[in-house]
């Protein structure tokens, strides 16, 4: 069975649900449009039109693409219902009718917990929603649905849904239900599993990648690739990243099956094809996470620009000017970044300059408006020489803050609305089992290796995401004789050394010897989440590049 997928993320390329059903055979599109800031920016939008809440980009997508699904026989799966679910549903089936088309359209709900928020104790969020599994997915192309949208589903289960309804898979056959959970992480990020966003990009021919296909096995096997003629690559280090992409430790767990991902195997399997094979799967656990969004307040920016000699005293002079003209209103929260960006003797301006950053949060939205940002322009004739800033003075704008919480599986309702209209109620696992570490893997002995002064992304790999607001960052070696080598030299107390923004935070290392590979969560990194916007990369994405170009003692 080929699964595709055309979408990572709201906002990803437009024309990839064209190029994905035009470029060769598929049996499912799926699309993957919810992260935890998409759901903040659509309960914005369903707080100005309760008719809104879904991804309208995804519409527009099947305005131009929903024939030519229906002639290639090729079913849509997308979570681009987002907080509603069953109104984009209503508003596919307008549009099939519009363009004179037979398609018939399912969709799952019962994520949304926000009527009930108070009653499960999440106080008073903008949206509360948990994450669904697969089986309502299954319900629904059982029915015969061309079309499946759903709420807040995990990612995977976009690809776990049809795979487990096309095999006929039981809810305990776990290790083919894990194979497809691996399949589905690898596929959820669209292009990064194709040379993307890749640590050594300048190995391949990135060019524009084409979207990834899971060519899925009765035995939750799988084989990743790419449709024939598109760029980009599929390869063992492609398909390692993105598996190491926004993970904790071995078991990661899901609402259908915990993933044992220290099982996991990867091989070639011919050109831009990598076979994913030996994943185990257990019971779930009995508890559902749910994403929490909350308005969190106002913030506002100004950068200054520093040029030339005393780079440091400048700073310090509009850091003391500013903060006392914000003495008898001062803003909840002031955070100052410097960053050195200037060049000593510099042939340029811009090279001679560096950027001092000062970013503001209140709860009342004149103190971080206006307010801060005139008096930041204020100084303009009255402190350092040179003064100029980046953008006029602006009003603040509101922020929100990402939460996440557990809820009994019980206390979640999951609804298959099938294409006749009638619902199903999806059925609790048969089985749970609580969640508890893996015993930690025997670790190859120490290496003998001569070792130069070297930047660690000269042969390591790294990814790294985030998760609220803790950051993971895992990285990998491609060469065997590499990994005695990273799994001893690069500790959590090496790991906080080269990333010092870590020093006093919590740090948990797992080690995936499958995959020559470690993972490391630091938790708060990222403050109250995205959306929070609490340091310069606020969703880490660049946290792994930066520990790349970190020196260290590497293998010659």
């Amino acid at each position: 069975m080929r699964i595709g997928n055309a979408s990572g993320f709201y906002g990803d390329r437009f024309s990839a649900v064209r190029e994905m059903l035009t470029g060769g055979a598929l049996d499912v599109l799926t699309g993957d449009y919810l992260a935890e800031l998409t759901m903040l920016i659509l309960g914005r939008d369903r707080l100005k039109d309760p008719k809104r809440g879904y991804a309208r980009t995804f519409l527009r997508q099947l305005e131009e693409n929903l024939g030519l699904a229906k002639e290639k026989g090729v079913r849509i799966v997308a979570n681009a219902g987002g907080l509603n679910p069953a109104g984009l549903a209503d508003d596919i089936r307008a549009l099939a009718e519009r363009l004179g088309l037979d398609v018939a359209v399912a969709h799952v709900e019962g994520d949304d917990l926000l009527p009930r928020a108070g009653e499960l104790g999440f106080g008073k969020p903008l949206t509360a929603n948990a994450y669904l599994g697969a089986w309502g997915i299954v319900e629904c192309l059982n029915a015969g649905a061309d079309v499946v949208v759903t709420g807040r589903v995990t990612d995977a289960s976009l690809v776990v849904g049809p795979a487990a309804a096309h095999f006929g898979w039981r809810r305990d056959d776990y290790d083919a239900l894990a194979g497809a959970v691996v399949a589905g992480h690898v596929l959820e990020c669209g292009a990064q599993a194709t040379g993307g966003n890749y640590a050594f990009f300048t190995e391949h021919e990135v060019g524009v990648p084409g979207f990834p296909i899971a060519e899925m096995h009765a035995d939750g096997s799988s084989v990743i690739t790419k449709h024939e003629g598109t760029a980009g690559a599929v390869t063992i280090g492609t398909v390692t990243a993105q598996l190491l992409y926004e993970i904790g430790g071995p078991r990661y767990a899901g609402p259908d099956v915990t993933t044992r991902f220290d099982t996991i195997t990867l091989t070639e399997d011919g050109p831009d094809r990598v076979r994913i094979s030996g994943t185990r799967g257990e019971p779930p656990p009995p508890a559902v996470k749910v994403g929490l969004n909350s308005l969190g307040g106002f913030r506002n920016s100004t950068t200054f620009v520093l040029t030339g000699l005393d780079i440091d005293a400048k700073a310090a002079l509009v850091k003391t000017q500013l903060e006392r003209s914000l003495k008898d209103r001062p803003p909840a929260e002031i955070r100052w970044t410097l960053a050195r960006t200037d060049h000593e003797d510099a042939d340029t301006e811009q090279r001679a300059s560096a950027l001092l950053h000062c970013a503001v949060k209140d709860s009342d939205p004149k103190i971080a408006g206006r307010a801060f940002s005139g008096a930041a322009i204020e100084l303009a004739l009255s402190s350092y020489p040179g003064f100029h800033v980046t953008a006029p003075p602006s009003d603040a704008s509101p922020y929100g803050v990402f939460t996440a919480s557990f809820v009994d599986a019980r206390d979640v309702p999951h609804v298959a609305v099938l294409p006749d209209g009638s619902r199903v109620a999806i059925a609790l696992p048969g089985e749970t089992r609580e969640l508890s570490d893996v015993d930690e893997p025997e670790l190859p002995g120490p290496p003998q290796v001569r070792t130069q002064r070297a930047p660690l992304g000269t042969i390591v790999g790294a990814r790294s995401g985030d998760k609220g607001g803790d950051a993971n960052l895992g990285v990998w070696v491609s060469a065997a004789e590499h990994w005695p080598w990273l799994v001893h030299a690069l500790t959590v107390v090496e790991f906080r050394r080269l990333l010092p923004e870590t020093a006093s935070l919590p740090v948990t290392r797992y080690v995936l010897p499958n995959l020559r590979a470690l993972n490391f969560v630091v938790t708060g990194l990222l403050g109250e989440g995205v959306a929070a916007q609490a340091r310069f990369d606020p969703q880490a994405k660049a946290l792994g590049e930066w520990l790349r170009a970190r020196y260290a003692e590497v293998p010659r």
